[in-house]
């Protein structure tokens, strides 16, 4: 019995090994650390046998040997092609009932609100700015002032 399991990488042109139980986002690190500058990303590794569907294993899934003719291997950014990794789109964010996508902000420019709050801010920082200044500028009569009642 094998207590390692080997992922071809072909980023590299080798083969990786990693210890039986090993979570596939944790073998994916270390393989894109290895990674040479300019060389594609790893995004996840694959189970694939020919005339099968491959498997794909999500970064907390433990990586397993299926046997007779399947393979590790990792999928980058290419395996998708060129067109396709362009126009990638995300995935909707389900809600926290997994019943709809959540609404995702469409929104992303500067509203009135937000010009307007940042207005304020200066306009109060300039006059406790002010009133300090006044503080201080009238400290030495104010002294004076205490003194002559001694």
């Amino acid at each position: 019995m094998e207590t390692f399991l080997e992922v071809i990488c072909k980023s590299l042109g080798k083969t990786s090994r990693f210890a039986a139980g090993t979570k596939a986002g944790f073998a994916v690190s270390l393989i894109n650390r290895k990674l040479d500058v300019g060389a594609p990303f790893v995004l996840h590794i694959e189970a694939v046998k020919d005339g099968e569907e491959p498997i794909s294993f999500g970064p907390d899934a433990v990586l397993v040997d299926y046997g007779n003719g399947w393979k590790l291997q990792t999928f980058t950014v290419l395996d998708y092609g060129v067109r396709q990794a362009e126009h990638f789109q995300q995935i909707p964010k389900q809600s926290s009932d997994g019943s709809r996508p959540a609404k995702a902000a469409t929104n992303t420019g500067i509203s009135f609100l937000y010009m307007a709050k940042i207005l304020v801010a200066f306009v109060l920082l300039f006059v406790l700015g002010a009133s300090f200044t006044l503080a201080l500028e009238n400290l030495p009569r104010l002294i004076l002032f205490i003194n002559s009642f001694m």
